[in-house]
């Protein structure tokens, strides 16, 4: 049996995942919803669509939608938007997935708050909430992920992360997305808040934006940031985009398991961009799309990496000159369809769960506590493992 399953947010990100959501052989019924009109209608006029897609499931007010019969959300909206959007969902008894990150505001404790209630509202519920990141299904990831199960890297020792992303990156421009995210109708509700927020005199940084990096060792060892440190570096040139903000920060962690971790967030960095890691153990080790053991060096393919979705899965995905399967940022976003369209339908707890979701979080939001404590040693708050 399928699910009826409704998409909030068409901007240039979230119409990438409209057709993989669209296509998934679980779902029966999409539903789409952006305050401006005319991106919903750039999927409802089209013949292909007519299959799962009715007008009446058309909405430009997410209240409405919430109040609607449907399974489940989507909610790939601005990211200050992110947690109250899904815990109003969960309220109103829909399962919901997340774009990154849970929130991104320059407020620590209202981040923290924000992780709090949705641990919560789930507990409360008994709904699934999933966060779309993208890392997580990786190939490099998803390999890691099942050499950590099979006990391959034995006792985890070090791992390196770090997410570099320039501002002026070339293929990703970070002004180019800001400025797409301060105009329109919802942009233009952001430049009121972020103004709130400066009132305050509180200060951003990378770190705020921390799935990227974090995610990959938490996610393959199976353990949390236990205590954490940071420094970074603010930007001393008067740039806007920064508004005398932090550019870079690098913190040192201490994993619940025992290992240690350095994880970078960089926005100022003469690089093309990096999102990766590397995991070290004590029998075996993960670095540069390597398998590492005292017996040598095995080189991997994409191929090789990456898990084997079912075969509806990728008939159903493929586009009809059959390209287009796994869509992108490293070809995760296929997986990251999958997965949560096939937890709702089979009610069990997504692999990115909200427990999993409030480390990343955590760690990001305790590492820029630290950062403007001068690298004070802090602890990490948790809020438990995911039910079996």
């Amino acid at each position: 049996m399928g699910i009826s399953l409704g998409l909030v947010g068409l901007g240039s990100f979230g119409s990438q995942f409209a057709e993989l959501f669209k296509r998934h052989p679980l779902v029966d019924r999409m539903a789409l919803c952006d305050v401006e009109p005319e991106r919903v209608r750039r999927f409802a006029d089209r013949e292909d669509w007519r299959d799962k897609f009715r007008p009446s499931d058309a909405y430009a007010a997410f209240d409405d939608i919430c109040v609607s019969d449907l399974d489940a959300l989507v909610v790939i909206t601005q990211p200050w938007l992110h947690a109250p959007q899904c815990l109003q969902a969960l309220e109103s008894g829909k399962h919901v997935y997340s774009a990154v990150p849970i929130i991104s505001v320059p407020d620590d404790d209202e981040i923290l708050d924000c992780c709090d209630r949705l641990v919560s509202a789930v507990q409360r519920t008994g709904l699934h909430y999933m966060l779309g990141e993208t890392t997580c299904y990786r190939p490099a990831t998803m390999y890691c992920r099942r050499r950590a199960a099979a006990g391959d890297f034995g006792r985890f020792v070090h791992s390196d992360a770090q997410y570099l992303h320039d501002v002026d990156d070339r293929g990703s421009n970070l002004r180019e997305v800001q400025r797409r995210r301060t105009t329109g109708k919802v942009g233009s509700l952001w430049l009121a808040e972020a103004q709130r927020y400066a009132g305050r005199g509180l200060v951003g940084g990378p770190m705020h934006y921390p799935t990227h990096s974090f995610s990959g060792p938490i996610h393959v060892m199976g353990a949390r940031v236990a205590r954490i440190c940071a420094w970074g570096q603010r930007d001393e040139t008067g740039d806007d985009y920064f508004a005398n903000a932090y550019m870079n920060e690098v913190a040192f962690c201490r994993m619940s398991n025992g290992a240690t971790a350095r994880v970078a967030e960089c926005r100022r960095v003469g690089h093309t961009g990096e999102e990766t890691f590397r995991i070290f153990g004590t029998e075996g080790s993960f670095r540069e799309d390597q398998w590492v053991t005292r017996d040598g060096w095995t080189a991997l393919t994409v191929d090789d990496m990456r898990d084997v979705l079912p075969d509806e899965v990728v008939d159903a995905f493929r586009g009809e000159d059959g390209s287009g399967t796994y869509g992108g940022h490293g070809g995760s976003h296929a997986y990251l369809v999958h997965e949560f369209v096939d937890a709702v339908a089979h009610d069990r707890v997504p692999a990115v769960n909200v427990w999993e979701a409030v480390r990343y979080m955590a760690a990001g939001v305790t590492a820029h506590k630290s950062v403007l404590a001068d690298g004070e040693v802090l602890d990490v708050p948790d809020w438990g493992d995911a039910p079996k």
